[in-house]
């Protein structure tokens, strides 16, 4: 499995490279974005909801599950968390085959619920500002879309 990588010099930057995924994503696309507290993870997906035209202000749904933005095509922003290795079914397939993008943080915990097909992200600290951000494709269509997105920016 072909993976690629990034490195953000800072916050902008990761802003700017999300922004850009965000721009060629297509409903019910599945993104899994992993890293430590303060790794970046909010402020990757505000760069989705931007590249997504989101004008309203994103936050971690920490408390809340899982927060809806709407723009181009909606955002559907889970981070679960909370529901530790307890299994719900809280309608998880109505999200990720339905008529948006997918963020889910912390996904191993529902990970026999998650679409096989998907693109996980994982934001590294390399330093107080700098992140290396890994992206690993499951599938054909995340295969394609690293391409596009890596095409675009020759040399990372």
């Amino acid at each position: 499995m072909k993976t690629y990588e990034i490195i953000s010099s800072n916050p902008e930057d990761t802003l700017e490279i999300a922004r850009r995924l965000g721009k060629i994503l297509k409903p019910a696309d599945v993104l899994l974005l992993e890293g430590d507290l303060g790794a970046g993870k909010t402020t990757f997906t505000k760069g989705l909801a931007s590249g997504l035209g989101i004008k309203r202000n994103v936050n971690s749904p920490t408390f809340t599950l899982i927060k809806e933005y709407h723009g181009r095509i909606p955002l559907y922003h889970m981070d679960v968390y909370r529901l530790g290795d307890s299994f719900e079914d809280l309608g998880f397939d109505e999200y990720f085959y339905g008529d948006g993008v997918t963020v889910v943080e912390w996904a191993q915990f529902i990970e026999d619920q998650l679409p096989q097909s998907h693109l996980s992200l994982y934001i590294y600290h390399e330093n107080q500002n700098q992140r290396r951000i890994v992206f690993q494709p499951t599938g054909t269509r995340y295969e394609a879309l690293c391409e596009e997105l890596f095409d675009e920016n020759p040399g990372n």
